[in-house]
């Protein structure tokens, strides 16, 4: 029909009919050798980015504070391993607007064993020897009682006051306190500033603000990190639970793949029914509370997040979102019916062929483990790369002085014209930095292993969908099954991909890896523009990040369907991701419909998993349950290992569910060449599953003739 042809002409040819073909092509060449090759430098160069950093780089900058010397706190085999903590001469000039530019105090840092605990100046340590003993454990050394005080200060070899402090992120800050609504240190709100000169305490505050500019944020995360010492054993239980719950929801829909979808939907739909409960009874219980009307704008933003748990509007907010999530599920439900069916049909057939490769539900593990080891050594290389500066020393003064902020070296600086010319100034450690050629260079170092890291990741989980996609089609183009499947289906598909398709893999994680770095920079750029004006660049970038992330939703469901048709057929990329995605176009409304369902049906069984693990864990940390008051851990904020168990549960179940993931796809995609090959004839009989065939109304014509 001239139809027909037309539409034909426009989404390619249908495939023909080959009465050689038994599935995956066993006599196939290498592919796309040029972007192997690219990829084979592109790893050496990484190794050799690697083997740079980790010779210039030092992890010890992150691990330990630096004094004004450039040594390191605490760093064991040094003369400061017994000295952890650092100690600020005067705290008070870290209020200069230079600190948040430069990240340095312009005072003098070393390095102590205990924060001072009193009160005390240089004036009045030095009339009592023991007090001088005392207060000589913070100043540097050379100082001694036979020295004047005006020599001592003038030298800037000890500070001027001690007041009490409290080790912090290894620094010690003022003690600061409140008492009665006035600021104070040491339980005192006016303090002796060496010069018998009495200050309140509250100067000190903007010193402390500076000198950590982050303080708040850095308190959540040590108390986040404490929650996480408290309950690892509990976290790990229950990702175990949610482990063994998706392997039996795996087992069980090998076996009851029809009865544990419809049970599966019953399920989400009634967990999700009783979060919309629950919701409306802690939005009831807190009517008439002091402070739970309060909205979350007037709240703002809380390091807590457990305060906005005492708010009925947070509970209001959360109960519509489930009630929206729950009609949108039922609607979806209602008029997908019939396609639920076919859906239904096509996942127990995906039971079948996991059960001929059960080796393939352990596939995951061996993913996980080469994405560990390439995000380990990505993390690795930025930490050597970021930690790979020399140290900068420049010049710090209290008066006008024309050198103020230059560069200096420490070892000749007392002796040097810029020390002559500003006699009080001091050569102090300022921040890493440099000015040779690699370190010229270090953010392009830095932006090719952001670059590199993508490419290897997008290119294990490309290596992993070929070789999953190779080993269900050797089970769908078995006539006889399993009789006609290679002995060991996954690794066969493994050693093929790895052997003829490497550049192949190479080739689409590229594209897709460039479209993700773009991605990048555009949310880097968008986070500069944050305070600028003007609104046509806001919505230029707005639209770019719109697009490009759509763009990037695409190329990963063609490479899918393109690694696909390369396990079974071995051409190039090119050439497979053109005839995946004409075989899709000649299949428009059963790929919009049918594979989507499925995908939908997939989505809810990890959505129940997570539901119910995710409820186990909201009653047992939060202590909501008698039965679990004294066994749960105390904590600063529970829902710390509630959400990590959440988000595992999610990644367990994705990872169980993405090889019934790829195997639906796969069959889904051999189905329809299956519909296009053969007519149900004798000679070309269909291959698709009985119960498929029966929902399509098709029939093999040996079958209509008995």
């Amino acid at each position: 029909m001239p139809e027909e042809e037309e539409f034909y002409g426009k989404h390619g040819e249908p495939r023909k009919y080959d009465p050689t073909f038994k599935g995956p092509i066993q006599n196939r060449g290498c592919t796309d050798i040029v972007c192997c090759i690219l990829f084979i430098l592109a790893i050496l160069a990484y190794i050799a980015v690697g083997i740079l950093a980790w010779s210039q780089g030092d992890p010890r900058k992150v691990i330990y504070p630096t004094d004004s010397r450039g040594q390191f706190c605490g760093q064991a085999g040094t003369p400061l391993e017994k000295k952890p903590l650092l100690f600020y001469f005067n705290i008070m000039k870290c209020a200069s607007p230079m600190v948040l530019l430069e990240f340095q105090c312009p005072t003098t840092q070393m390095c102590v064993e205990k924060c001072p605990e009193k009160f005390m100046t240089l004036v009045k340590a030095y009339s009592n020897k023991n007090d001088f003993d005392y207060y000589k454990n913070f100043c540097k050394d050379g100082a001694t009682n036979t020295m004047g005080i005006a020599e001592i200060l003038r030298s800037g070899l000890c500070p001027s006051m001690l007041f009490p402090s409290k080790p912090f992120t290894r620094r010690c800050f003022p003690a600061l306190g409140q008492k009665g609504g006035v600021i104070t240190v040491g339980n005192s709100s006016h303090f002796d500033d060496g010069s018998g000169k009495m200050r309140d305490a509250k100067d000190l505050v903007d010193g402390v603000k500076n000198a950590t500019v982050v303080i708040e944020a850095r308190q959540a995360v040590m108390k986040i990190f404490e929650d996480y010492t408290q309950s690892w054993y509990w976290i790990l239980l229950g990702l175990v639970i949610a482990m063994l719950t998706s392997l039996l929801f795996i087992v069980l829909l090998r076996f009851l793949a029809g009865i544990m979808v419809w049970v599966m939907i019953a399920m989400v739909i009634v967990v999700i029914g009783y979060g919309i409960f629950h919701c409306y009874m802690e939005y009831a219980a807190l009517k008439g509370e002091a402070g739970a009307n309060v909205t979350l704008q007037q709240l703002g933003f809380q390091t807590d997040l457990s305060v906005y748990l005492q708010i009925r509007q947070t509970w209001l907010a959360f109960m519509i979102i489930l009630a929206i999530v729950e009609v949108i599920i039922i609607l979806l439900l209602i008029f997908l019916r019939k396609r639920i069916l076919i859906a239904v049909a096509l996942i127990k057939e995906a039971s079948r062929a996991v059960g001929h490769v059960m080796c393939s539900l352990f596939y995951p593990l061996f993913t996980f483990l080469l994405l560990a080891m390439v995000i380990a050594y990505w993390a690795v290389t930025a930490v050597f790369l970021s930690t790979s500066n020399e140290p900068v020393y420049k010049i710090f003064n209290e008066t006008e002085c024309e050198h103020s902020r230059e560069t200096c070296e420490p070892a000749n600086f007392t002796t040097s014209p810029m020390k002559a010319r500003c006699p009080d100034s001091e050569c102090l450690f300022a921040f890493y930095g440099g000015e040779t050629v690699y370190h010229k260079y270090l953010i392009g170092l830095q932006f090719y292993n952001v670059f590199l890291f993508f490419w290897c990741a997008n290119f294990v989980t490309a290596l992993g969908q070929m070789t999953l996609a190779g080993a269900f089609a050797s089970y769908y183009w078995a006539f006889v099954k399993p009789d006609d499947m290679p002995a060991f289906p996954v690794f066969s598909a493994l050693g093929r991909s790895l052997r003829y398709h490497t550049g192949t893999l190479a080739f689409g994680s590229l594209i897709l890896s460039i479209v993700q770095i773009i991605r990048v920079l555009l949310e880097y750029l968008d986070h500069k523009l944050k305070g600028a004006q003007n609104k046509f660049a806001k919505f230029l970038l707005c639209c770019l990040k719109c697009c490009f992330w759509c763009l990037e939703k695409f190329i990963k469901f063609l490479n899918r369907n393109a690694y696909i048709m390369v396990a079974i057929y071995g051409k190039n990329f090119c050439t497979s991701a053109r005839d995946a995605f004409f075989l899709l176009m000649r299949n428009m409304i059963r790929v919009a419909v049918l594979d989507k369902v499925t995908d939908f049906l997939l989505f809810l069984g990890k959505l129940l998993i997570v539901g119910l693990v995710g409820i186990f864990a909201f009653f047992f940390f939060s202590g909501r349950v008698k039965a679990f008051e004294n066994t749960a851990p105390h904590l600063h904020y529970y829902w710390v290992p509630i959400l990590t168990v959440v988000v595992g549960s999610y990644l367990i179940a994705h990872g169980f569910f993405s090889v019934y993931s790829m195997c639906v796809d796969t069959l889904f995609l051999c189905f329809l060449e299956d519909l296009e090959r053969n007519d149900g004839s004798a000679e070309r009989p269909y291959l698709m599953p009985e119960s498929l065939r029966k929902i399509l109304n098709k029939k093999n014509k040996t079958q209509q003739a008995q």
